[in-house]
């Protein structure tokens, strides 16, 4: 599995797997019932502790992305399309709140920037 970690990025590692692994489920790179890697394995590849990959699955199971059966190991489920809708969404929001703070930091009022906003919706 491709996954990248940053080591110098504020973000914990197991968070970056987390949010990897989603990713990845949300644009269809992993579909239903495929097997993760197995913790000890991940951890050998992304040359991490086995304890961090073991964190970012139970997020991933707890968030309803992952199912883990006891002796076969954890697989991606979609039983929680809802969720992952509204992970997008807020991607979405976190990107246009960015946006916003780009646009005041060189002096665009509200006015500019809905109008900006408009424009780029009519593309």
């Amino acid at each position: 599995m491709n996954i990248i970690i940053n080591n110098s990025s504020m973000q914990p590692i197991y968070e970056q797997i987390v949010y990897q692994i989603k990713a990845k489920i949300m644009n269809g790179e992993l579909k239903e019932e495929t097997m993760l890697p197995s913790v000890r394995t991940l951890a050998k590849e992304i040359k991490v502790s086995a304890l961090t990959v073991k964190k970012a699955y139970d997020a991933l199971e707890e968030e309803g992305f992952v199912i883990t059966v006891h002796g076969k190991g954890s697989f991606i489920t979609l039983a929680n399309q809802a969720l992952m809708l509204e992970e997008k969404k807020k991607e979405v929001e976190a990107d246009l709140e960015m946006a916003i703070r780009k646009g005041r930091s060189c002096g665009m009022n509200n006015e500019e920037l809905t109008e900006l906003f408009q424009i780029v919706l009519e593309d």
